[in-house]
């Protein structure tokens, strides 16, 4: 056999080799060709990582939206939405150790916003949650007059975070929430979402929900706050309001907006027990809701389980779409 021939047995062997390979490794996992999901949804649970390290692969650090400009898609599911990005500094921190959180929000130019619209008495709202939806933080990060937006932050568990940005640039009449990923480095374990309850306990206070979550439509949403078996009446203004509410969608973590019934002024206190929000569900499926109210000068945040709309029988609660493998706390 002379060289050539040598050459071109080699070479069909090699191009067998390279097709064995694919054909096995499709068969262990196929190849996806689709793009993420655009929804942050409760649609089926998949693989999940063993650490944080395969969330952050599985997901991306940096979020999955791609600027669209469609303002009927759900918050929180794109990194840039109508000219505005959120460039997220911090993509990796350490399972329950203090931890600086950056952030930047750029214009379509790419240069840092520094102007922002107060909204609810903040330029800026953070809300850290973790994918199962049990860890969840409530944060207001301070604005470097270089814009960029820094503040620490302790999450207990590993596993894959979304980060979400609530604002509004002073040259824009209606606000934005993008969204990124972060992962929390550490051996990882799934949690289920917790069971739909209509009382939430914390810090000896109870927190009762009222009404339901509707899908594609507004519904009222009522929460009476007791003590001891006795009505709290002394409920303190919190960002506007004597109360403030983030629903979030089990799976994709879509972030909905929801609006108090009534705005608080100075230092008055509302002298009811009761804190009552409009919110619309995008669609079916379960969503956790995180109260903030205040009581003594100090925030609390009772987090509830509901469903919107009706699951098909025998479905079980789910917290991650099928094709997610990004996984976790109040």
């Amino acid at each position: 056999m002379n060289a050539l021939q040598k050459i071109g047995t080699f070479g069909a062997a090699l191009a067998a080799c390279f097709a064995a390979a694919y054909g096995v490794g499709n068969a262990v996992t196929p190849v996806d060709t689709d793009p993420e999901p655009a929804a942050h949804a409760d649609a089926g649970h998949g693989d999940t990582p063993e650490n944080a390290e395969d969330a952050e692969d599985a997901g991306g650090a940096g979020g999955t939206g791609q600027t669209t400009g469609d303002n009927t898609t759900p918050g929180g599911l794109q990194i840039s939405q109508d000219g505005y990005t959120l460039d997220l500094g911090t993509q990796r921190v350490a399972a329950d150790r203090a931890s600086e959180l950056r952030l930047t929000i750029r214009d379509g130019n790419g240069r840092p916003v520094t102007e922002f619209a107060r909204e609810h008495e903040k330029e800026l709202h953070l809300i850290v949650a973790s994918r199962d939806l049990t860890t969840f933080r409530h944060l207001h990060p301070e604005r470097a007059a270089d814009g960029t937006w820094s503040t620490r932050a302790t999450l207990p568990e590993p596993g894959g975070y979304r980060v979400f940005a609530d604002f509004r640039p002073a040259a824009e009449k209606e606000g934005l929430t993008l969204g990124a990923d972060l992962a929390v480095s550490g051996p990882y374990e799934p949690t289920a979402l917790p069971p739909v309850q209509a009382t939430a306990s914390v810090d000896g206070y109870e927190v009762e929900l009222s009404g339901a979550l509707k899908a594609g439509e507004e519904s009222e949403l009522a929460f009476t706050v007791t003590r001891d078996g006795r009505p709290v009446t002394d409920l303190e203004p919190y960002l506007g309001a004597y109360g403030h509410l983030v629903a979030l969608r089990s799976g994709d973590l879509a972030y909905l907006h929801v609006h108090p019934h009534e705005e608080a002024t100075g230092t008055a206190v509302s002298g009811s027990p009761e804190v009552a929000f409009t919110a619309a569900a995008p669609s079916a499926g379960d969503y956790r809701l995180f109260l903030d109210f205040k009581v003594g000068g100090e925030v609390r945040t009772a987090a509830f389980t509901v469903t919107a709309g009706e699951r098909p029988a025998g479905e079980p609660t789910r917290n991650a779409p099928a094709d997610e493998e990004a996984p976790h706390d109040h």
